[in-house]
């Protein structure tokens, strides 16, 4: 069975009857065993993906099927499946089942999409390589010596791999845009509350958002209009109507495009990113666009005012893990601080148990001022400075990553150097805006290198029009 590019290819094949959605998963499961060397999935649901699959072509045969039948689906491991396990790639959560369904899970699967499976991540969603995980590293698939970034790099590993056709991440700093980036598909992180968090497992509230990893544009816009849209159990979703994201419309109208100054000339921008960056520049004012250099300087601040924020919301979430409630208890706790103590010391990961002691030190009675609140007063100003630009502007455009995929291992010494990996993509989650990464280039090594395009909030449907146009561009 071939590489489908889309679900429209996929539609295609399923009226043809050369394939079935049966055929489909019993592929993906042949790939997925084939590649269980890069440590991609870490349950596979067999079963319920197979019984799934059976009613689904019962339905195209009745011509009852939803808009997302043949599409196979994974999930990483912290969004909530009913009846299935959940664990945000912790040992905190080893064993627990999820009781119910995360919102965007119940509205894949009314749209009759398949869920393989979960996928491997850095424990509750820190870190920019998924070497954070409680079950091992995940390894990229165009070349397993290197890291598939973080924190969705199962996820991006899965849809680079053709281990499914589309998977699911969260995106908290750049969790699905830098790992989309390293593994060379697209990655789409939405507007903040235009689709609903409840049964992601929290790890900073005002900043998580779930999104999709796709192999095309099309894949990604229909998957989240359908996940978007208010939800009563999240009230912090959005009721802001959602537009048709999948029609892909696009005037004929030339962009205004901002681009910053101070994000190209970071000493820390590798001299391939940059070059291709500053050729698609020329290529885009070729084409009619206007493409404005300007000036942000909060760059240098943004990573640092990104983790106090986060941290200290981690802290507070994070708190739930307690050993006595659900999940992992420590078998040599004695009374019930030493069981807190030894479960969440035992449970939690070295970088999750790092972030959590910062979050608290920041929030502390002494510090409060003197980091968080001077963090939000700095966040404030980065989603001002940003809504100006956007004032005169449809677009932001950057590059992804400030490098492309490096090898595993090698930043583990130093956390400090691994959280610049975030330097150009925390910039949409503080200001709260839509933004996606395309795969538009590879280097002279052949690894990917991607792109990143921000637009105004709840602006997905030119965001997304927009990048099917750049990606047919570069297909020429």
């Amino acid at each position: 069975m071939k590489n489908f590019s889309s679900l429209s290819e996929i539609k295609e094949s399923l009226l043809e009857g050369s394939v079935s959605c049966q055929s489909l998963v019993s592929y993906y499961l042949e790939r997925i065993t084939k590649h269980q060397d890069l440590n991609i999935y870490l349950e596979v649901f067999n079963e319920s993906a197979l019984a799934q699959a059976q009613i689904i072509d019962q339905k195209l045969l009745d011509g009852t099927a939803g808009r997302l039948a043949g599409m196979v689906i994974a999930i990483k491991d912290n969004i909530c499946y009913k009846g299935h396990r959940v664990s945000a790639s912790s040992k905190i959560l080893d064993g627990f089942e999820s009781l119910y369904s995360a919102t965007v899970v119940e509205r894949l699967l009314e749209e009759d999409a398949i869920i393989i499976g979960r996928l491997n991540c850095d424990e509750f969603a820190m870190g920019s390589s998924n070497e954070n995980s409680a079950y091992g590293p995940v390894k990229n698939p165009i070349n397993p010596t290197k890291v598939p970034g973080g924190s969705s790099g199962g996820s991006a590993a899965a849809v680079a791999a053709d281990l499914c056709q589309l998977a699911l991440g969260s995106d908290t700093g750049g969790s699905i845009r830098q790992p989309a980036a390293f593994c060379g598909v697209i990655g789409l992180k939405p507007t903040y509350a235009r689709v609903s968090r409840f049964g992601l497992i929290a790890y900073a509230s005002s900043f998580d958002q779930i999104g999709p990893l796709a192999k095309s544009v099309e894949d990604a816009a229909l998957v989240t209009e359908i996940m978007a849209g208010k939800d009563e159990n999240d009230s912090t979703s959005s009721s802001v109507p959602v537009s048709s994201y999948s029609k892909l419309k696009d005037s004929s109208e030339k962009k205004k495009i901002a681009y910053f100054k101070e994000y190209i000339d970071s000493p820390g921008l590798d001299s391939e990113i940059k070059e291709s960056f500053l050729q698609l520049i020329k290529d885009l004012k070729a084409d009619g666009h206007t493409v404005e250099e300007h000036s942000f300087s909060y760059l240098d601040v943004m990573v640092p005012t990104y983790y106090i924020l986060t941290t200290a919301e981690a802290s507070s979430n994070l708190a739930r893990f307690d050993g006595v409630h659900f999940g992992y208890r420590s078998p040599n706790g004695h009374d019930l601080e030493s069981t807190y103590k030894k479960s969440r010391t035992e449970g939690f990961g070295e970088e999750v148990k790092l972030r959590i002691m910062l979050g608290t030190f920041v929030l502390s009675s002494g510090y409060y001022d003197a980091y968080y609140t001077k963090a939000q007063k700095v966040r404030r100003l980065i989603q001002e400075r940003t809504q100006a630009v956007f004032e005169q502007n449809e677009f932001i455009l950057m590059p992804t990553t400030p490098t492309t995929a490096f090898n595993i291992g090698v930043k583990n010494e130093d956390p400090t150097v691994a959280y610049l990996e975030d330097i150009y993509t925390v910039h949409a989650n503080l200001a709260g805006v839509p933004a996606i990464s395309l795969p538009l280039w590879n280097s002279s090594k052949n690894m990917p290198m991607g792109v990143q395009l921000m637009a105004p909030a709840f602006m997905e449907e030119s965001l997304l029009a927009f990048s099917e146009k750049l990606m047919k561009r570069t297909k020429k």
